[in-house]
Formats: C-alpha cells, structure tokens, sequence
C-alpha cells in the first residue's frame, strides 16, 4: 500500500494490530522451523555468555553464502586492513556524515532544566550543550545548526518527547538516553538537515502498548542528507528508523537521504531497521536482535548490507515489501543468523565514497552489546 503520511504508520507492520504476544526479544512467530531455528540460538547464545563474548553463532551455519563470507572483513581501498575487534568509539564521524562537527571547541554550556535546554539549542551560533539530569518533555525541542548536544554521565536524557532538527545543518547528539516518545513526536526527527551525526545514544520505548502509541525512534525525511548513526542502541519498539517517509516524495528525496548505520544495536525492535525510500543507504557492522523485518529498501534506494549480525529475525533484508517500487539491496559478510533474505534486486552500490572499515561479523556482537548506547563514552 502506498503510503502519503508523514512518518508510514500503517503500512510496515503486515498484520500486526498491537503488541499482545511481541514483548520480548524472541517475538518471531513459532513454526516448526523457527522452534528448531531459536533452540540452537538459544544454546549458542548461552555458551557465548559464559565464555564472555559471541563470535558466529548461528542456527543454521550454511544459511547462505553471505554467512561464509563473514570470516573474512571487507576492506575497502582507502583504509587497508581491518579494525581490531573492539574498535573505540569515534572522536569525528565516518560515513556519509563525515566532517559534521557539530559546536566544535565552543565552550560548553551546562543545563540543569528543560527550559534551559530549550533556550541553549536555539539559534545558529557555534554552541556546545551538556544535558545534566533526566527531563520529561512533551513535543519536541528544536535544535539549532552548528550545534553539540551531549549528555553527562549515563543517565541524561528526555523522556515522553524528543528532539527535532528542521532545516539545520552541522548537528551532533550523543549519549543521551531517549525514551517513551509519544506520538506525534519521534524521540529524534531529521528533516530538512544535512550534515549529521547521532552517536552513542539509547533510544527507547515498550512494546506494551498498540504500534501507533508511540512514534519513531529515529525519522530522517524531506530531503536531509549527509548522516551517520553509529554505535546507538535502539531497543524495545515497533518502528526503529524511517528514512525517506512517503512514497510520494521523490522529488524532494531523490539524490538525498544518504545514511550510514554502523555498529548500533537494535535489539526487540519489529521493524525499520532501517526503511529507506529513494536514498542510498550503508548499514555495516549492527547487531540486529528479535526483528520481524530488518533492512527495508524501498522506492528505487540503494542499500550495502555489510557484516551485520541477526538473531531471532524473521526477514533480515526485503527489498519487496508495500510499496510500489522495490528497492536494491548488495549483501556480503553478514551472518544472518536462520533469518530470511528477500532482495529481488541487487543493483550496483557496492564501494560507499568514503574511507570505512568494517569488522568482521564474527566480532560484532561483542563489540557492539559492549559499547552501544548511552554511558559508554
């Protein structure tokens, strides 16, 4: 179904209505198959545990040859050799986001209240903001370009709304927690924005509630483009991260929307993980837990799909579902751990314009489940 609304409420959940029976990270329907499938999961996940980390545990280890290929890192030209297993967390983004730096050495301003907060983002001046302290909000704050948000500490952050970049440029967020974000608000929305970088932050709701009580946890539409996402935890939600909002907006969105997804977790999410329409989007590196669908390429965009881990996921990668025009999708390296692919088209992004390198899945887990979220700085 096509879908003209703003942030595609109805259209990616099949025939989901609630959350009744989807509340924990083992939520996939249980056939036969699946049984066998989450039983040889649960077992490798419990001897990967004691033995302190996850390397390539898999139900099924011939599920394609994208799971063979995980032993081996792609490397691309510019950086030349793979990263260690647990690569520390970035000082500047990599990705279509590289170069955005945000309030740069501006001397940074310490907030304590909401009203605050909201006065400090405000304008386009070079500024630095420390969040100090959990805040309820409803609705959403706008943020200002050439702007850093960060929160102190692990427990910083705003519950029940979030935060908003419209027609702004040069922004980062990192290490803030963001949860419960009531609709019509996602806990953060990119619109009209360039040059972005979302870092290490815990974005959040539950899955107690009907898939429309809240909105999404991370939106980017109308044309932003230039944006890193990395080393986030995404958890307990129905719709992790749209991009691109409607199937009617090519002519904003086409030529935009360029995203990178490294090293996030995305764990009990139901889908969106991400949905792309019209961009061109790199997803290396994740760890996907508890998904019924995750990588969504849609509209004609373009996805690589590079060394990402997925557990107890139906359908790790469609290119096919509910709209109109299938999407692209390249996949190599991934370790998909039992789930299905659905890619009726591969298309020709394969070497993303930027320097990267991407770990081997057998490593993901543990670095990702190690130093994702908010309070790892």
């Amino acid at each position: 179904m096509r879908s003209t609304h703003d942030h595609g409420t109805t259209h990616d959940f099949g025939d989901v209505t609630g959350a009744t029976g989807v509340t924990s990270a083992l939520s996939t329907p249980v056939t036969a198959r699946n049984r066998r499938r989450l039983t040889a999961v649960a077992a490798g996940v419990a001897a990967a545990l004691a033995l302190g980390g996850l390397s390539t545990v898999s139900a099924h280890d011939a599920d394609s040859a994208d799971s063979a290929r995980s032993e081996s890192p792609h490397t691309t030209a510019a950086t030349g050799s793979a990263t260690a297993a647990h690569p520390t967390a970035e000082t500047t983004p990599i990705g279509f986001g590289a170069g955005t730096t945000g309030g740069g050495n501006a001397t940074a301003t310490t907030v304590t209240s909401l009203d605050a907060f909201k006065a400090a983002v405000t304008g386009d001046k070079a500024k630095v903001v420390k969040v100090s302290g959990p805040f309820s909000l409803t609705g959403q704050v706008d943020i200002g370009s050439n702007t850093t948000v960060l929160g102190v500490g692990s427990g910083s952050g705003f519950t029940g709304g979030g935060l908003r970049l419209k027609e702004a440029t040069n922004v980062i967020v990192r290490n803030l927690n963001l949860s419960k974000p009531r609709k019509p608000s996602d806990a953060i929305t990119v619109q009209k924005s360039t040059k972005v970088w979302i870092d290490h932050n815990t974005l959040s709701a539950d899955r107690d509630h009907d898939k429309d009580y809240y909105d999404g946890l991370l939106d980017i539409s109308h044309g932003s483009d230039n944006i890193t996402v990395s080393w986030n935890r995404f958890a307990d939600h129905f719709k992790g991260s749209l991009v691109g909002h409607s199937d009617n907006n090519a002519s904003e969105d086409t030529g935009h929307l360029r995203v990178t997804y490294h090293h996030n977790w995305f764990a009990n999410v139901y889908s969106r993980i991400p949905s792309l329409r019209f961009g061109t989007g790199h997803f290396y590196d994740n760890y996907v837990q508890g998904a019924e669908t995750g990588v969504h390429s849609r509209m004609g965009a373009r996805t690589l799909v590079e060394n990402n881990v997925f557990r107890d996921t139906e359908v790790a990668v469609t290119t096919s579902r509910n709209s109109d025009i299938d999407g692209y999708a390249v996949l190599r390296g991934n370790d998909l751990g039992g789930a299905a692919t659905e890619v009726s088209q591969t298309g020709g992004f394969t070497t993303p314009p930027y320097a990267y390198t991407a770990e081997p899945a057998s490593s993901v887990v543990a670095s990702v489940t190690a130093q994702a979220g908010a309070g790892k700085l």
